[in-house]
């Protein structure tokens, strides 16, 4: 298999697996008790809260743990919203954000809020002026996602922070997909809350964190024990909470080298299918891009099919959000950047790890090739020439 959907989730870490071993076995006490047992794995939860918080410069005590990305982002849409509302009902996001915050929003809707979605760019770029230009007296949260999941456009976070902060009014960012792979730092981009997901930086699957900045008014989301400074009840996952700990730490200690290395491969798989596949389109930013994403329109095919021969020649890829597979609609993200609904149904997603060599790159841009060929020539509208554009 050649896996190149890490966008979805990735392996977790040879480090990860062994760092959680003994909390599935011999330390399984429940870090709220007293006694001894308990203690041991209460230091380990403290241990993988400071090295979270040290990725982002957080202070340890600012991590709560989730059980992932979804419950963080709703957790800081509801838990503001709720908070705030005697300040105004009002909330600013954009129209590309993950479904996560986007249904957040629609329920929020239900109750009264009132929500302002944000077009981007033809690159997936929201721009900060128009963040500006939305604010009203009664706006109370923005929130904008750090890069986005399906076409890798890296927002412009700290303009957006600091417009948010000169307005009194607080910033949310969604960074599921940017957490352990490009830089972020709460104090210098004005981020009062922060969502991240472990699986996606090598950890395990059902374990997230929310970043809240002191200070912060935020209702509990999940009711019942006193976990979590009284702000998230439910027994911890002290196995899941410890491999996200050590899968934090091992990205933020080879970011910058993995980053380069993503970054090369991606611009080569970019290349050579700009120069040896005629009719596709680039999707998202070329400069401000995660270093892993590569996401095209490959016109006169349906990427639904694509996917399926790409599956047999041992190559997983997508057409998107993980979270939208088998949705019936094309995605929201290509329409919302300009892009028709013919061209978004023919997208494809690849997205590397720092486990991806130069072979696997090449062997899958040599299989879309074929596949590419294999399925426009079944199609009628497809100009059949090499120079089709």
């Amino acid at each position: 298999m050649i896996y190149l959907d890490n966008a979805a989730t990735t392996a977790v870490a040879p480090e990860v697996l062994e760092a959680m071993q003994a909390y599935l076995r011999e330390e399984y006490g429940n870090p709220s008790a007293v006694y001894t047992k308990a203690a041991v794995s209460r230091e380990a939860v403290d241990r993988a809260r400071s090295e979270i918080a040290s990725v982002i410069g957080a202070d340890p005590d600012e991590i709560y743990f989730t059980s992932g990305g979804t419950e963080a982002d709703n957790w800081a849409l509801v838990g503001c919203w709720e908070a705030n509302r005697e300040r105004g009902g009002h909330l600013i996001t954009s129209g590309i954000e993950h479904p996560a915050v986007l249904r957040t929003c629609e329920y929020l809707e239900q109750r009264g809020a009132e929500i302002t979605y944000l077009k981007p760019d033809s690159e997936g770029r929201i721009d900060p002026s128009d963040v500006k230009a939305a604010i009203r007296e009664d706006t109370i949260l923005i929130s904008v996602m750090a890069a986005n999941n399906e076409i890798g456009t890296i927002e412009p976070i700290r303009e957006i922070g600091e417009i948010a902060e000169a307005n009194g009014i607080l910033f949310h960012t969604d960074a599921v997909q940017a957490f352990g792979h490009i830089p972020l730092d709460v104090r210098n981009m004005k981020i009062d809350a922060l969502s991240a997901s472990g699986h996606k930086f090598h950890g395990p699957k059902g374990v997230g964190f929310l970043y809240v900045r002191k200070g912060v008014k935020i209702r509990s989301f999940l009711h019942g024990g006193e976990q979590e400074r009284g702000r998230r009840a439910g027994t911890l996952n002290v196995p899941g909470i410890v491999g996200m700990g050590r899968a934090a730490a091992l990205a933020d200690s080879c970011m910058k080298e993995s980053s380069e290395r993503e970054r090369m491969l991606r611009d080569v798989f970019i290349s050579r299918i700009e120069k040896e596949i005629p009719c596709v389109m680039l999707n998202g930013a070329r400069e401000m891009r995660l270093p892993n994403n590569v996401n095209f329109c490959l016109r006169y095919l349906e990427a639904e099919s694509a996917l399926i021969l790409l599956d047999l020649k041992g190559i997983a890829a997508s057409a998107g959000s993980a979270c939208a597979s088998g949705s019936l609609n094309p995605s929201h993200v290509l329409l919302a950047c300009g892009r028709d609904y013919e061209d978004a149904f023919s997208s494809l997603r690849f997205t590397l790890s720092g486990e991806t060599t130069r072979e696997e790159v090449d062997a899958a841009v040599d299989a879309l090739k074929e596949i590419a060929e294999k399925l426009r020539s079944r199609n009628p509208d497809y100009p059949n020439r090499a120079d089709a554009q």
